[in-house]
């Protein structure tokens, strides 16, 4: 039987084929090969918390029911707990949570946790018997086998799924044509990650009332889906607080509070900046973003001084937040950034601030970008996703 189940998790026609499809066929043979009435495949959704049936052989109304399983309850919930073996001999509400088991007619369920080889639960195999039986240590090993060849698929697929998934959203998120404004020229740049593809960095450019223009630049801590989720929904709740609130520091508190209580375990840099075009003021307000570079003509460039509050998320800002008043004069530009563009791994961050602040300079923006990109990133990739936004205030006539 050993060699059966090896020769079956090992087939290399299994690698061109979608995930639905191996599921299916390696639960099928599972079947054959334990001699067990029903097979079935649980996977652990984003959160955590839950299995949520994906493939069975035998019980196909868990699949189509949308059968969902708190992780330490029931049954499944107890392997994906324990992520070990469990086996029972009586299947009723006081050892299951899914009434389809024992509505089957099972008299013996073996469950096997799904861990993929870096250590991270995928989620639960289990099979069942209507006759009364006890697996052996032998065919609890060849199912773990099993399980273990489903969570690499698993992981593999959910880690592709991702990643197509987030350069989607990212792609759909970030503008596609910065506005224009007379007087006023923008350019921008997005590069993800090397090391985590995409993630929670972006950039925005808002038409506001009284013909004023909004300026944001944010970094959602983390990567993947769950950072670009999180940023999307960020993205949407500032651009309706910048409709309602003029000041920018009152925006980045709603932010705040919203994100608080809404986007639970979530932290984010945030800068907010509202430019009145035709007087080159801007109001800027910082949740723990790196400040922008100024550069004005015939001047070196500078970090623009504004009090840094903490970043968005956790209620941290329980003082209140506080922005500050800039003069941006004709010809300047202005650098917003995150901090993928200056952080690298064993590379002093002060040094690299110098480095950038040196290389802004009053130019148009499509040329600064270009400058800063070439200067700051080159040929070497950056392991974080780097977000640059640049605008340019034209020389009154």
């Amino acid at each position: 039987m050993r060699f059966r189940v090896l020769e079956a998790i090992t087939d290399s026609r299994l690698r061109e084929v979608e995930l639905p499809e191996l599921f299916h066929t390696l639960l099928r043979q599972v079947r054959e090969l334990f001699s067990v009435d029903t097979a079935t495949v649980l996977l652990l959704d984003p959160s955590g918390e839950q299995l949520v049936a994906k493939a069975t052989l035998g019980l196909e109304a868990e699949v189509f029911q949308g059968v969902r399983v708190p992780v330490g309850a029931g049954f499944a919930g107890r392997v994906a707990q324990l992520r070990e073996p469990v086996q029972i001999e009586q299947v009723d509400e006081s050892t299951v949570a899914n009434p389809l088991l024992w509505e089957r007619g099972l008299r013996v369920l073996l469950g096997v946790p799904m861990v993929a080889h870096h250590g991270d639960l995928a989620g639960v195999l289990h099979v069942g018997s209507t006759e009364a039986r006890k697996f052996t240590d032998e065919e609890i090993s060849l199912l773990q086998l099993v399980a273990d060849r489903l969570a690499m698929a698993a992981h593999l697929h959910r880690s592709a799924s991702e990643r197509t998934a987030v350069a989607v959203l990212q792609d759909s998120l970030l503008p596609s044509r910065l506005p224009s404004t007379e007087g006023w020229e923008m350019a921008a740049r997005y590069v993800p990650g090397a090391d985590n593809h995409v993630g929670g960095d972006w950039y925005d450019v808002l038409r506001l009332p009284d013909e004023r223009i909004g300026l944001v630049i944010g970094d959602v801590v983390g990567s993947g889906l769950r950072a670009a989720v999180v940023m999307g929904r960020l993205r949407s709740a500032l651009r309706a607080y910048a409709l309602e609130f003029a000041d920018p520091a009152e925006v980045l508190g709603k932010l705040d509070r919203k994100a608080s209580h809404f986007e639970a375990n979530t932290m984010a840099t945030v800068a907010y900046a509202v430019i009145e075009p035709a007087t080159g003021t801007m109001e800027l307000a910082l949740a723990g973003h790196l400040p922008p570079v100024l550069a004005a003509p015939g001047q070196e460039a500078t970090f623009v001084e504004a009090p840094v509050g903490p970043p968005v998320g956790y209620n941290l800002a329980v003082t209140g937040r506080k922005g500050s008043r800039v003069e941006v004069p004709d010809g300047a530009l202005l650098a917003f950034y995150t901090d993928g563009l200056v952080e690298r791994r064993h590379l002093d961050l002060d040094s690299r601030m110098e480095h950038l602040r040196q290389v802004v300079s009053a130019t148009p923006p499509e040329t600064a970008c270009a400058r800063i990109m070439a200067a700051l990133v080159g040929d070497q990739p950056s392991s974080d996703d780097i977000a640059l936004l640049a605008v340019f205030r034209g020389t009154s006539q």
